[in-house]
């Protein structure tokens, strides 16, 4: 599968957090049909049928006419990944920006939780290797990319996921959520009017 780059289009296809998930879970588990679908994401068969026909008329899902019937229709993910390049499209599409990456954020938050809670019924060796980390880091612009593509090398050393590819027995899916975000706290400290440190309580002032 090749990437999915975003242009403006794309990016309006993917503004709806239903949408997003579709892609996702059809990269991750395979060609699945809309009924399939609605039941894992908990909604309409009908909403699924619609938002995938949106996906398709944007090149993101088609049709797997190797499977089903008349009365079935089974759908497959073109891209294994989706990413933005070039161009500046947050700034130029704000909403559907906003959008996209909010549905993102919705599907990492919802892995995780159906993660943590199936923790306790985990073999004791993927208990050991689960691992929720944060570190608190301070960086340039410049080297918060680095840093993003350092870790993309790393992670493309191991194997990748593939649905139907050939695998060791002993291995399971693994969900890797990569997250290099700026605090936006900091920003809004950023704000605050030249000097202000200096007539606080405890400044050496």
């Amino acid at each position: 599968m090749t990437d999915a780059i975003l242009d403006a289009k794309g990016l309006r296809a993917l503004a709806h957090p239903v949408r997003v998930q579709l892609v996702g879970l059809l990269r991750v588990y395979g060609p699945s049909t809309a009924t399939r679908l609605a039941e894992r994401l908990g909604i309409a068969s009908g909403a699924t049928s619609y938002h995938l026909r949106q996906l398709a008329g944007a090149g993101f899902v088609v049709e797997d006419t190797g499977r089903g019937n008349a009365r079935e229709r089974w759908w497959r993910a073109v891209h294994q990944v989706t990413r933005i390049e070039g161009e500046d499209l947050a700034g130029q599409e704000p909403e559907d920006a906003l959008g996209f990456l909010q549905g993102v954020a919705a599907g990492h938050t919802l892995r995780a939780q159906l993660a943590t809670a199936a923790y306790p019924g985990l073999p004791r060796p993927w208990r050991e290797a689960f691992d929720m980390s944060d570190w608190m880091l301070r960086l340039t612009p410049q080297e918060a990319v680095e840093l993003g593509g350092e870790l993309r090398a790393v992670v493309e050393r191991y194997r990748q996921h593939a649905p139907g590819a050939d695998a060791p027995e002993d291995t399971e899916r693994v969900f890797l959520i990569l997250q290099l975000l700026p605090d936006p706290a900091a920003a809004d400290d950023a704000e605050g009017t030249p000097g202000d440190a200096e007539n606080e309580p405890g400044s050496g002032a």
